[in-house]
């Protein structure tokens, strides 16, 4: 039921952090991955360490460069499986200064590019009749912080995407659901890490008491891609240690 022996499955984002760590998953798995990244280089480092995967550039900013890229993995393969969307930018400041600049900038990465994965996937797999897309959103779709407002309305903005994409491909079979990560040590949080208080503070936040790596949010994606998760669709996943679970961390007396 899970494993994803000979699905065609592109992994958008695959170069680094946890688009990598999918595309090693779901290779592990069985699938024939196409490795897709704005860094062909890195997509192409990491497509070399797995059999049958190949590598491509890809601008998910950009429209007919998804449409051009993921028909290219469908003609490849002869179909298209599964398509993961991992890649996302955050600018962290104030409502009151962010830039308009600042705010194009994330809004067209997260959920601009967001949507045209989901489109183009789509459009090859509604004829097919069957197909897994997995978008991914954060614990910032349900909870915020001082500076997150703009990263943390895309991130909405993801969950209502793969919410709206399972009512309209539903009856054609094309499943579409998120995965919502808490925090996770990737190049996206680096400058996070690099703060002792503040890295400490959000590991103290989650019910696990600590950050995950990225490895831990592949196996949610590959069972998303597989056909354990045959009857799920519209749904977003949080893989966050029990972030959006518990309401603070004071132990009542007699509680420990």
């Amino acid at each position: 039921m899970f494993e994803l022996t000979d699905r065609v499955v592109a992994v958008i984002g695959a170069g680094s952090g946890i688009g990598e760590a999918v595309a090693r998953a779901c290779a592990q798995q069985g699938a024939r991955v196409a490795c897709l990244d704005i860094d062909e280089a890195a997509a192409g480092r990491v497509a070399d360490e797995l059999d049958g995967a190949s590598a491509a550039r890809v601008d998910i900013t950009d429209g007919a460069d998804v449409a051009a890229a993921l028909g290219a993995v469908a003609a490849a393969g002869g179909r298209l499986d599964g398509v993961v969307c991992t890649p996302g930018v955050n600018v962290r400041k104030p409502i009151v200064d962010y830039t308009a600049d600042e705010f194009r900038k994330v809004v067209d990465v997260n959920l601009g590019g967001s949507f045209n994965v989901l489109q183009s996937a789509a459009r090859l797999m509604l004829p097919a009749k069957r197909g897994s897309i997995v978008l991914f959103a954060s614990i910032r779709a349900a909870v915020v912080e001082p500076g997150q407002s703009v990263y943390a309305a895309t991130k909405a903005g993801i969950v209502q995407l793969a919410k709206s994409g399972a009512a309209e491909f539903g009856p054609s079979g094309v499943r579409v659901n998120a995965i919502a990560p808490g925090v996770v040590e990737t190049p996206l949080t680096a400058p996070i890490k690099a703060s002792p208080d503040w890295y400490g503070a959000y590991a103290g936040k989650s019910a696990l008491g600590r950050w995950a790596q990225p490895a831990e949010m592949a196996g949610p994606t590959a069972f998303l891609l597989s056909d354990a998760a045959s009857f799920l669709t519209g749904t977003t996943i949080y893989v966050d240690g029990g972030w959006t679970a518990v309401d603070g961390r004071f132990q009542p007396p007699g509680m420990g």
